[in-house]
């Protein structure tokens, strides 16, 4: 015979007394305990291992006092799982959890507001639970109200499929399914905006590179070196003055007054020498040579010797 391997389970959280999670860690224990009969003796054994996850707060000080009174009697003082059942709710549960939760859902604090669907259903659905609420039509009510309004308005004005209004199960799927679809459209709108915010990428048809030929070097033209300007030769002070003496008078006229008539030495009009260019002071200078050169130069006799006694 094969023997079944059970799963493993999970140990009750630590209790610290506090009445909001009294609920969940009793029912934590009792899971437990049904699920694995066979660990536990008697229920004597299922309180004691209840009790070691009392620690800390009020847990810890409750527990504290059972062992403190079976210390002073001998006995302890809580036999069945039934009485300690009773006495956590009375220690442990909320004092009156079904005011709470009645108070809770006329008020507006249960709404859905920025959760989804899947979390508000799940506190509605505690909260109708501890306020012993099970018409059908007041769980529609309370569920649609609490829920946004623009799913309600879409539940509310389906075409067709619409739920009942006394069908509390169908006005669960019917919002779970419209914020499934609201959570997927903000999805794929929040990747579009993101794409479109991204710069785009433009891909550039480029023509492929081009070869590089690399013809050789041009010669460089060549140098043709001109020959020096002929230097003047220096004439000999004789050949000077015998050009000079060829030399005939310009027949450009009197460049002081312009008249053709006359030159410049026999110009009536006064000489300013500080006026001329340099260009007119070398024509009047070779001018008053060539004069010079001009006039014969009359031969004196030579003095007649004495004839001295």
């Amino acid at each position: 015979m094969v023997r079944r391997t059970r799963p493993k389970l999970s140990s009750p959280p630590d209790f610290n007394g506090e009445r909001h999670n009294g609920r969940a860690f009793f029912n934590s224990c009792s899971l437990y305990i049904c699920l694995a009969p066979e660990q536990f003796q008697d229920e004597q054994e299922r309180i004691l291992w209840a009790l070691t996850f009392f620690k800390g707060g009020h847990a810890a000080k409750w527990s504290e006092n059972i062992f403190r009174q079976e210390a002073d009697t001998g006995i302890f003082p809580i036999q069945t799982w039934g009485e300690f059942e009773r006495q956590f709710w009375l220690h442990f549960f909320p004092v009156n959890a079904e005011a709470d939760a009645i108070n809770t859902l006329e008020g507006t604090s249960y709404h859905q507001g920025n959760r989804t669907v899947d979390d508000y259903l799940d506190s509605f659905q505690a909260l109708v639970s501890d306020a012993s609420y099970t018409d059908p039509w007041t769980l529609v009510v309370k569920f649609r109200r609490g829920l946004r309004l623009g799913i309600q308005n879409q539940i509310a004005t389906m075409p067709y499929g619409r739920p009942a209004d006394t069908d509390p199960d169908a006005w669960y799927t019917a919002a779970r399914r419209i914020d499934q679809v609201r959570l997927a459209n903000e999805a794929f709108q929040s990747v579009s905006r993101s794409a479109l915010s991204a710069p785009l990428k433009t891909i550039s048809a480029r023509p492929p590179p081009l070869s590089v030929v690399r013809l050789p070097p041009t010669p460089p033209p060549p140098v043709t070196l001109k020959p020096p300007p002929p230097t003047p030769s220096m004439g000999v002070p004789m050949d000077v003055d015998a050009t000079r003496k060829t030399r005939s008078l310009p027949p450009r006229g009197c460049y002081q007054c312009r008249d053709v008539n006359h030159v410049v030495r026999d110009c009536p009009h006064r000489i300013d020498v500080r006026q001329l260019t340099t260009e007119q002071r070398e024509e009047l200078i070779e001018d008053l040579l060539a004069l010079k050169d001009a006039v014969p130069v009359e031969e004196s006799d030579p003095p007649e010797e004495e004839d001295f006694a």
